[in-house]
């Protein structure tokens, strides 16, 4: 079983606390990204989508995934699960450092995973307060903030998955570094 993180940027404008709809952990927030086949590299033509509200049964009947699908070339199957709890917003002072927030964590078997698509179904926080829904699907958002009387915006939106380990807490919650 390998870890991907899955982490995200963006410059901010006057804005704070990007992040799904309904924070990093909502359920229907659909996660869009191709998987590459660690059997054969052959990389899905298509984004393939999970939720953390959809679950499938595994084929061997103990248990479920967000995601149980074959290579199209060599047809071995994978498996992804979402783990949820490692997510945090984008702030402005991420966004000015160039830093990465992290969104979700994947536990995938037999797939590597590739090329997430930003889409609807963002907010965003203006530093006054005012509450944005944002559709990033054009890979940028601008507004005007009429309780702040300014610009507010988003710009090159960047995200990466990157392999971690997971480390047991006593007593706590499991990290992913």
């Amino acid at each position: 079983m390998v870890y991907y993180l899955l982490s995200f940027s963006a410059e901010l404008e006057n804005l704070t606390d990007l992040q799904p709809r309904g924070g990093c952990d909502d359920p229907t927030y659909p996660y869009y990204f191709k998987v590459k086949c660690e059997s054969c590299g052959e990389v899905s033509a298509k984004e393939t989508c999970v939720m953390i509200s959809e679950e499938v049964p595994l084929p061997t009947g103990r248990g479920t995934a967000h995601l149980v699908q074959k290579c199209k070339l060599c047809g071995r199957e994978g498996t992804i699960q979402m783990i949820t709890g490692q997510g945090q917003p984008l702030t402005l002072e991420q966004s000015q450092k160039e830093e990465f927030a992290k969104l979700m964590i994947f536990d995938s078997r037999g797939f590597a995973l590739t090329d997430f698509s930003f889409t609807d179904g963002w907010k965003v926080q203006s530093l006054t307060g005012t509450i944005f829904d944002v559709d990033l699907s054009a890979g940028e958002f601008a507004e005007y903030d009429e309780k702040g009387e300014c610009p507010v915006g988003i710009v090159n939106l960047r995200s990466k998955f990157s392999v971690v380990k997971k480390h047991e807490r006593r007593g706590g919650k499991d990290v992913y570094i």
